[in-house]
């Protein structure tokens, strides 16, 4: 047979429509658009050379060949949710290593974490790699990947959302002795602000500041935002931070309300190939219940 006709993600597609009902209902389970469950069900019916549903104004109806298709793939789902059951029951055995990345910004959360998770499995090593640059998942540099900035697109990959972290300008209580306070992001003259070696476009606020804070203002670099809060407290700067990182710090002070446009969105990434691995599904449900950004 036909490699093309053997693609559960369609038949799995025309399975929810049929025990939804509607297109729609089928789309808001699957999350995704309508217009990609309907694009998947003509494929298949294209495919196959036959008619899975009858459309009416009240929703889809399996037809006599989509009701045999439907049958094989509701026992489908059955088996798989039987043996990712059975899989869960290799918890306590998981071993080998897992590799997680981020970046320096959220090393102090999830190392803990990652401490917690690994006295609950002792067989499995943990490696924790703190790095700006983008591991490539598909290659097997790393397994989960945790990045703020824009949704990455790659149709290989597995990404959800965890957090949508807000951000704004923070000083010391002694920078401000010496230097004021900003009345808003327009009012930054005579002010000195603490920056980073790298542009960090992707990063909102740090796209505002290499735009509109001149060089001559920037009194400070730093590798990472880690150093950034350092510098702040010292008094050095205005340092650009998200308000969970600054939150514990009783030196400094926000200038300003969070931006609505500075708030930047935290991803969780993995490889589809190794997604429902049950490391990786152990971790990533384990980093879900105990990760927290409180601002």
């Amino acid at each position: 047979m036909n490699a093309q006709l053997n693609d559960w993600t369609d038949v799995h597609y025309a399975y929810q429509v049929a025990r939804l009902g509607t297109l729609s209902a089928a789309a808001l389970f699957l999350d995704v658009h309508h217009s990609t469950v309907l694009r998947r069900i003509e494929g298949l019916e294209k495919r196959l050379n036959a008619r899975l549903f009858q459309r009416s104004p009240r929703g889809y109806t399996p037809t006599e060949a989509g009701l045999m298709l439907l049958k094989v793939a509701e026992q489908t789902e059955n088996d798989f949710e039987r043996l990712f059951g059975q899989l869960q029951g290799l918890d306590q055995q998981i071993h080998g290593t897992l590799i997680v990345t981020s970046v320096s910004s959220f090393s102090q959360q999830l190392i803990k974490i990652l401490a917690e998770f690994q006295q609950r499995y002792p067989d499995l090593k943990i490696e924790y790699v703190e790095d700006t640059r983008l591991y490539k998942l598909e290659h097997g540099e790393a397994h989960v990947s945790i990045r703020p900035g824009a949704q990455p697109v790659d149709p290989d990959y597995v990404v959800q959302q965890l957090a949508d972290l807000g951000a704004t300008l923070f000083a010391s209580k002694d920078y401000i002795k010496r230097y004021g306070k900003l009345k808003n992001l327009q009012d930054i003259d005579d002010h000195r602000f603490i920056s980073t070696v790298r542009t960090l476009t992707n990063v909102p606020a740090m796209a505002w500041m290499n735009k509109h804070v001149p060089d001559s203002q920037i009194a400070f670099k730093t590798v990472d935002f880690i150093g950034m809060k350092l510098a702040a407290e010292q008094g050095v700067g205005i340092g650009v931070l998200s308000g969970w990182m600054a939150k514990e710090s009783k030196a400094l002070t926000a200038l300003i309300p969070p931006p609505p446009e500075w708030r930047a969105k935290l991803w969780l990434i993995t490889h589809r190939d190794v997604h429902r691995t049950s490391k990786v599904q152990l971790f990533t449900q384990f980093l879900k219940e105990r990760l927290v950004f409180d601002e």
